[in-house]
C-alpha cells in the first residue's frame, strides 16, 4: 500500500499541480486525487493493522501514517519498516517445532 499511495501522490504533486489554475475537481486530475484519497484510506487501515499486530507506540504509528501524506515519504517509511522486520542474513529464526 505504501508504494501504491506514494506513486499516485508523487504523480499528483509533480504533474497534476502544474495544471492548478485549470483544476476544478473534474477530469484526470480530479480522478487521480480521488484515487490517492481512497488508496490513503487503505494505507491507514493497513498501517493500523500492522501497528496493532507489532504493538508499535503512538509516535511510530503516527509517523508511518503521516508518511502517506508527504510525497516520497511513504517509500522511506516502507523501507525502514521492512528493514526493521526482516531478519539479518545468517540470523534466520528457526522454524517452530510441529505440534503433535
Amino acid at each position: 500500500m505504501a508504494y501504491a499511495t506514494g506513486v499516485v501522490l508523487a504523480f499528483n504533486c509533480l504533474f497534476c499541480l502544474s495544471f492548478w489554475p485549470w483544476y476544478v475537481g473534474e477530469g484526470v486530475a480530479g480522478v487521480l486525487w480521488t484515487t490517492h484519497g481512497w488508496l490513503y484510506v487503505l494505507y491507514v487501515v493497513t498501517s493500523f493493522q500492522l501497528a496493532y499486530q507489532l504493538r508499535w507506540g503512538i509516535v511510530k504509528s503516527g509517523l508511518v501514517l503521516l508518511a502517506g501524506t508527504v510525497p516520497f515519504m511513504s517509500f522511506v517509511a516502507e523501507r525502514r519498516v521492512v528493514h526493521e522486520l526482516r531478519p539479518a542474513p545468517g540470523q534466520e529464526q528457526p522454524a517452530p517445532a510441529p505440534r503433535a
